[in-house]
């Protein structure tokens, strides 16, 4: 992720950014970014999650039901309202990859720690 974080065209407004928030969207809800056999409102997964990434309850309700509940709820959220961010409509007010980065490497921590704690029967 270092790489992504320093490289010069990390820039506000920068398209990776919007494409990135989408492929969290992706991560999150287990669908495709454009799936033509959902109804029409909500075929783009963009268009369809954005109004419910900045509601906590909301976003559990469009996580991946192949996750079975089997995640960290704040992660989720943190990574929800990250993606929020990333696809906001007006390029100047999204992160910068740098940012993208900082937010993500903490979840990533954390994660790590939980999978350790499982694995040594610590939990």
């Amino acid at each position: 992720m270092d790489r992504l974080a320093t490289s010069p065209m990390a820039s506000h407004g920068d398209e990776r950014c919007h494409s990135y928030g989408v492929v969290l969207l992706e991560l999150l809800t287990g669908r495709k970014s454009l799936d033509k056999s959902r109804p029409v409102r909500e075929q783009t997964l963009a268009d369809w999650a954005f109004p419910l990434l900045t509601q906590k309850k909301k976003v559990l309700s469009i996580v991946d039901p192949r996750l079975t509940e089997d995640y960290p709820v704040k992660a989720v959220q943190k990574t929800a309202m990250l993606a929020y961010h990333c696809l906001n409509r007006n390029p100047k007010a999204r992160p910068l990859m740098r940012d993208i980065v900082a937010t993500l490497e903490p979840l990533q921590q954390q994660l790590e720690e939980n999978s350790s704690d499982v694995l040594a029967g610590t939990t």
